[in-house]
């Protein structure tokens, strides 16, 4: 499979909708970030990379890290962590608090907000810093022990995270948040505002795509089953109220997020990232579906 030449002619078709997006504005760091950027890179578990556009600039991964860290949660506490939050598409939108209120503090997914809040409260009980957890899990993963956060953005995001403390303290209210809300937010905001590649998120992906093992370095974080369960999660769950539209048009897993960058697992073969920071109306990045859907149809790398 030529993944280069078929890298380059995605980057041709997709060139027209650069721009076309929103960029998240609720943020007023990201709105900073200009909607013309376009990258996409392929990370294959034989070690061959694949790249194009702006495949090695740093942006802000947001929602994607939510993926880490529910690996991580996953790695140290395994079935025990669906007691407090679920594995069903939400429906509604990642930050909505009617749907919360009406099932009690317990999140749909752990892929919207409160669900990862939850995740972030488990892994607190577990480490002393949970951002710094998953920081570390991502630079392992990553082999690239310089990623860093973005503290401008974490900064921006703490400044602004009205909603997502009412969501901290509705679920504190319903017993399902038992570290201080203040700490959960500013945990999760400092999770959010890691930065990071496309190329550097593909090769944290792939242990996903190798059935929960580094290939590289042959490390299991994730037995088997686990590894798939998780992948099942991201295609329901990962791509916010849109996720069966994305299951339709690319038909992978995949965890995308508000900074413009998607992150896909085709099982048994590779991950692929795209980053451009235009947003549809749901909020995953406009020409990043454009270009997994186009990925998936040049490849027949689907998983259906």
């Amino acid at each position: 499979m030529d993944y280069q030449n078929i890298l380059e002619r995605i980057q041709a078709e997709v060139r027209p909708l650069l721009g076309l997006g929103k960029v998240a504005t609720y943020i007023p760091e990201l709105s900073k970030v200009s909607p013309h950027h376009f990258g996409m890179a392929v990370y294959c578990l034989d070690g061959r990379r694949f790249a194009v556009g702006d495949a090695d600039e740093k942006f802000s991964t947001q929602s994607v890290t939510k993926l880490f860290a529910l690996a991580l949660a996953f790695e140290r506490e395994g079935d025990a962590i669906w007691k407090r939050v679920g594995r069903e598409p939400s429906g509604n939108p990642f930050n909505s608090l009617t749907q919360l209120e009406y099932e009690r503090g317990v999140p749909r997914n752990p892929f919207i907000n409160a669900g990862a809040l939850v995740i972030n409260d488990i892994l607190a009980q577990r480490f002393v810093q949970a951002d710094i957890a998953v920081l570390q899990f991502m630079r392992q993963l990553a082999d690239q022990p310089k990623i860093e956060f973005d503290r401008a953005v974490a900064l921006s995001e703490q400044k602004h995270a009205h909603r997502n403390n009412a969501i901290a303290h509705l679920m504190k209210d319903f017993g399902n948040l038992h570290n201080p809300v203040d700490t959960v937010i500013d945990s999760y905001c400092r999770q959010c505002a890691i930065s990071m590649s496309c190329m550097e998120l593909a090769q944290a992906g792939s242990f996903l795509a190798n059935h929960g093992t580094i290939p590289w370095s042959g490390q299991r974080i994730l037995d088997s089953s686990s590894a798939k369960r998780l992948n099942a999660v991201m295609l329901t769950c990962g791509t916010y109220d849109v996720a069966g539209d994305f299951a339709f048009r690319v038909g992978l897993p995949a965890k995308s997020g508000v900074g413009g960058g998607i992150l896909a697992i085709v099982p048994g073969e590779l991950a692929v990232c795209v980053w451009s920071p235009g947003l549809d109306t749901a909020g995953n990045s406009l020409a990043g579906v454009m270009a997994l859907e186009l990925f998936t149809t040049m490849t027949a790398r689907s998983i259906f």
